[in-house]
């Protein structure tokens, strides 16, 4: 038996029962539960036996340190919904903020942070396939700078809530 674990920061109750929601919807015979763990966190998690076929991914030890890319179904699946993709991303590792420069203009970016290299590249390659233009600030940061392309992650990733 496996246990999916995805742990969530209080503060966003809606993606909180998103996760849930979706762990139910794919495990319908099974509990979906949630504890709240210190440092105003959530964990939404679930026991399967299949966990390991729909995340072949799985391994020892920590995502940075092992190869991490989509199953040639998940790529399927990556190029079919891309946005939702994109989203649950940004949901998990990223963020939109208001970034600012001397001379007082500012403007709206996303940003993407993870120590994985192929998470970052799962990234990319979702921007790419909607055509949206990132760039890397850091070894593990990515941003999405473009006013058009700010405008359409808003469209389907929406406010964290």
């Amino acid at each position: 038996m496996f246990r999916l674990r995805v742990v969530l920061d209080v503060r966003y109750p809606r993606i909180i029962a998103e996760v849930a929601a979706a762990m139910k919807a794919v495990m319908p015979d099974n509990a979906v539960g949630t504890r709240v763990c210190p440092k105003n966190c959530v964990e939404v998690s679930s026991y399967s036996k299949s966990w390991p076929c729909l995340f072949p991914q799985h391994g020892p030890g920590k995502k940075r340190h092992r190869p991490i890319f989509l199953a040639d179904w998940q790529h399927e699946l990556a190029a079919k919904y891309p946005e939702l993709l994109l989203r649950g991303l940004i949901h998990s590792d990223g963020c939109r903020f208001i970034n600012t420069g001397s001379g007082g203009w500012r403007q709206p970016r996303y940003t993407f942070c993870n120590l994985s290299p192929g998470i970052r590249t799962i990234f990319c390659e979702a921007c790419d396939m909607l055509g949206l233009r990132w760039t890397f600030a850091k070894p593990k940061t990515l941003y999405v700078s473009r006013k058009a392309d700010v405008a359409r992650m808003d469209d389907f990733i929406g406010p964290k809530a």
